[in-house]
């Protein structure tokens, strides 16, 4: 067994992982519903868990909204290259007599929650599987956050029924994040509670992070219906100037006016089809994951390419372009009134 696991830790690691490690259900004994490996199959007792990297010029270019489409093909790349390995390693472990279930990166939710697949509940915890395996600690945040690339990662897993032995967690003094609270300043949702923490006990040892509020606020700003911040000096990468509620109970009914307006905008470059959205999405936000950077200087220099990335409205082609706060105003005034109802509130 011992060989095996080692087979499957170079085999990750020859795919172009940049960390990879074992959980096993007593390692993750104690923790909340989606730390249950057997939740997606029976007798499973360990996940061989890894990180792949997203490409960090790509990561600076998308802040600085001077190109978008490489960062979001990267993304979507590494995505399916987490697929992929988990599948390949899955497709191994059952020649070899064990059982396994590939985990999806992305994409795949729980419907067994109060409203479904809109609580972006996952059957297994990624994030869960990572810290107590030791690919990274959990920042503020509540990304994984990992020595050498930083929140800049994709997390991939393979649940088997082979008894792997675990991987230590990394060490909790190693762990980065200052609480700089960069984090939450690039997140425009509010998603990131600033005053309360949540805790999550995982095989006796204890992990922290800003207690998140509703997921809908990650989909309405994440999923690209709205993005334009407060001052009013930068956005994402949407160019919706729909409010975003101060509570929770408010999301939805402001979600579902956006996601009907999004709907009418024109089609742009790129993209992809989400399960959630009856329509095609784009890459126009992650800021959070992105601006954490291991490196004090480097996250607070992403900071600032997108503090002055400028402001994004679209054209009648569907393209996206970055303008300064002002010709924004104008740009937006100079729609008819039908036209900027698409894109903001009254």
């Amino acid at each position: 067994m011992n060989d095996l696991r080692e087979i499957m830790l170079e085999s990750a690691r020859l795919a172009g992982v940049s960390s990879v490690g074992v959980a096993t259900v007593e390692t993750l004994a104690g923790g909340p519903e989606s730390a249950d490996l057997t939740r997606v199959l029976d007798g499973a007792k360990s996940a061989i868990v890894f990180a792949l990297p997203l490409d960090p010029q790509a990561i600076k270019s998308y802040l600085s909204k001077k190109d978008r489409m490489t960062h979001e093909r990267d993304n979507l790349d590494v995505n399916t290259m987490a697929a992929g390995v988990a599948l390949n390693l899955a497709g191994y472990l059952e020649m070899k007599g064990h059982k396994a279930h590939a985990m999806m990166p992305n994409n795949f939710y729980r419907t067994d929650t109060p409203m479904g697949a809109l609580d972006m509940a996952p059957d297994v915890s990624l994030r869960y599987l990572a810290v107590r395996a030791g690919i990274g600690w959990f920042g503020l945040s509540g990304n994984v956050i990992t020595p050498d690339h930083g929140a800049g990662v994709i997390l991939g897993a393979v649940i088997t029924t082979a008894d792997f032995a675990p991987t230590d967690p990394l060490p909790a003094e190693d762990n980065y994040c200052n609480k700089c609270r960069l984090c939450m300043a690039t997140c425009l949702s509010g998603l990131m509670d600033k005053e309360e923490t949540a805790t999550v006990t995982l095989g006796g040892k204890d992990f922290s992070y800003s207690k998140r509020k509703s997921y809908l606020r990650c989909e309405y700003v994440c999923g690209g219906f709205t993005g334009l911040h407060p001052s009013g000096a930068w956005s994402t990468w949407s160019p919706g100037r729909f409010p975003v509620p101060e509570n929770d109970d408010d999301f939805m009914p402001v979600l579902m006016n956006a996601i009907s307006n999004y709907g009418k905008w024109p089609r742009g470059e790129g993209g992809y089809y989400h399960v959630l959205s009856p329509h095609k999405m784009y890459l126009t936000c992650g800021n959070c994951q992105l601006v954490c950077h291991p490196d004090p200087e480097e996250r607070k220099a992403r900071f600032g390419l997108l503090k002055e990335s400028g402001v994004v409205v679209q054209n009648a082609d569907g393209s996206l372009e970055p303008v300064s706060p002002e010709q924004a105003k104008e740009r937006m005034a100079a729609l008819n009134p039908e036209q900027r109802a698409l894109y903001e509130s009254s």
